[in-house]
């Protein structure tokens, strides 16, 4: 890593240019991966995205919120291979209700303004991953965590 740039940056150049990631979950011993928009909050520890109720992406929040959520560059343009870095964030999600749901609906579908019919459904749930770590990727020899403390 180019020690004059912090892993904070990456992160946060990741976060701003990536609109989409990869969302793992796990329900009864089997992994389950979907293609998601993610928001993120302005310090970069929690991430908001929505899905339908009636998913199995859903289901497997509701019982065992431990997620990781992929990021890679290749969204930018004109990236060579070996400049490819990947970014993944580890965390915990809930699903937002009540105060916090407003404030979440209204920051992800102004980052997001094509899925304003999407998130208005009443099957849609909004939930936010707070991120306890951050692992970035910049090479098969390069690897680097970025712990995220309260």
């Amino acid at each position: 890593m180019n020690k004059s740039v912090t892993i904070e940056t990456y992160v946060q150049e990741a976060l701003q240019s990536c609109t989409f990631a990869v969302l793992a979950t796990e329900g009864e011993g089997q992994p389950h991966a979907s293609l998601v928009a993610i928001t993120p909050s302005d310090d970069f520890k929690e991430l908001i995205f929505a899905t339908y109720r009636s998913t199995r992406k859903y289901n497997n929040l509701t019982k065992n919120g431990k997620v990781a959520v992929l990021f890679e560059n290749r969204c930018a343009n004109n990236i060579r291979q070996q400049d490819i870095t990947v970014l993944t964030a580890f965390g915990n999600a809930e699903e937002l209700n009540n105060e916090a749901f407003e404030p979440a609906f209204e920051s992800h579908v102004f980052k997001h303004p094509e899925q304003r019919t999407f998130l208005s459904s009443k099957d849609c749930a909004i939930f936010r991953i707070k991120v306890a770590a951050y692992q970035l990727v910049l090479g098969i020899d390069d690897v680097n965590w970025w712990e995220i403390n309260e």
